[in-house]
């Protein structure tokens, strides 16, 4: 690879590095070309990127951003998952193919800026989607709102059977 390739390497991965919301640092050692094949194939249907690229060139792209933290986890074989929109299935789609090939292991993850451990990855795969939490909230949001509605026709309800009972009780007396 020329000086002008290893530019190249460096300035998209600088850009995909600026990009992302979630990146998660993986030893792919051990696992067979077509297990990355699948692996590669998995997260693109999900919209998510796994990159191989050298580690001095990664390290260059990642200085003067976040990405530069895990600079320190950058040693040995490592592959990049890269999501742009949702962290959660990134870390899922990782986690699940780890549990079919126990040969890719997480060894950690950036999350919008902060660093996470390989534990914190498997913690965020746990989450369920982001679909589900914004139904969880609004679900959340609106039990208030019908518990209040609830409580407040209670009232005129009580009075109602109490009037009612009254009127059962007269007609039952005459």
């Amino acid at each position: 690879m020329n000086r002008s390739d290893k530019e190249a390497v460096v300035q998209s991965m600088a850009e995909r590095l600026g990009r992302a919301k979630a990146l998660v640092l993986t030893n792919f050692n051990g696992l067979k070309v077509e297990q990355m094949t699948e692996l590669r194939q998995q997260l693109r249907e999900k919209n998510l990127e796994y990159v191989v690229v050298k580690n001095t060139l990664l390290k260059r792209a990642a200085e003067g951003s976040s990405a530069g933290k895990l600079a320190d986890q950058m040693v040995g074989p490592n592959g990049l998952a890269i999501s742009y929109d949702d962290p959660v299935a990134l870390a899922k789609a990782l986690v699940d193919f780890a549990k079919t090939n126990p040969k890719l292991e997480v060894r950690a993850g950036l999350l919008e800026g902060k660093t996470i451990s390989a534990a914190e990855v498997g913690d965020l795969a746990k989450l369920p989607s982001r679909e589900v939490l914004l139904a969880m909230l609004l679900g959340a949001m609106n039990g208030v709102p019908r518990n209040l509605v609830s409580v407040l026709a209670a009232v005129p309800r009580s009075l109602m059977n109490v009037l009612k009972a009254i009127e059962e009780q007269k007609a039952g007396q005459a």
